[in-house]
């Protein structure tokens, strides 16, 4: 059994839960999304049609929950090597909170941790998790999530339209 760590607006635990039992209740639980990057580019990854949620989607690298007293660095990593077939490090540079409601009647309501990092590597990706992967240009992504919502997870769109100007700080820094 999966669980996800329920937090507070601050960030402090104040419990666990069966993953699918948070996702139903919409409760305030910790997440995070890795951004892989290299030259102004990013990696998206297409969600496999077996994910149980958001299937078929596009979205950033990887995202996932930490298990308790696990860090966001090490969960990052862990889920990288898991979904996409990468060994790379990665490090947090902000969280939000978000709270969407997605399709099988199952709510999204995560304080988000961003994690970035950058690779030049191969990638593997696991066919159970992933159907598809791209580098995409920053600047082109950006404006095709602009302008083709549907194309892409809920939360990729609220955390590129509520905090661009601080990815890209950091993507270009």
């Amino acid at each position: 059994m999966e669980t996800v760590v329920l937090v507070n607006e601050q960030d402090e635990v104040i419990g666990s839960m069966e993953k699918m039992e948070a996702h139903q209740k919409g409760l305030l639980h910790r997440a995070f999304s890795v951004l892989i990057h290299q030259k102004g580019k990013i990696l998206l990854q297409q969600r496999s049609l077996n994910k149980y949620h958001s299937s078929g989607l596009w979205t950033n690298t990887c995202c996932s929950h930490p298990r308790m007293d696990e860090s966001l660095a090490n969960a990052g990593s862990r889920r990288l090597k898991e979904e996409m077939g990468i060994d790379c490090s990665v490090k947090p540079h902000f969280h939000f909170i978000y709270k969407a409601q997605l399709d099988n009647g199952l709510i999204e309501h995560e304080l988000d941790h961003v994690l970035f990092g950058t690779y030049e590597g191969e990638i593997h990706p696991n066919p159970d998790e992933v159907m598809d992967y791209k580098w995409m240009d920053w600047f082109e992504f950006t404006e095709d999530i602009t302008h083709n919502p549907g194309r892409y997870t809920a939360w990729l769109q609220i955390l590129v339209a509520d905090h661009k100007q601080t990815i890209e700080k950091i993507l270009f820094s």
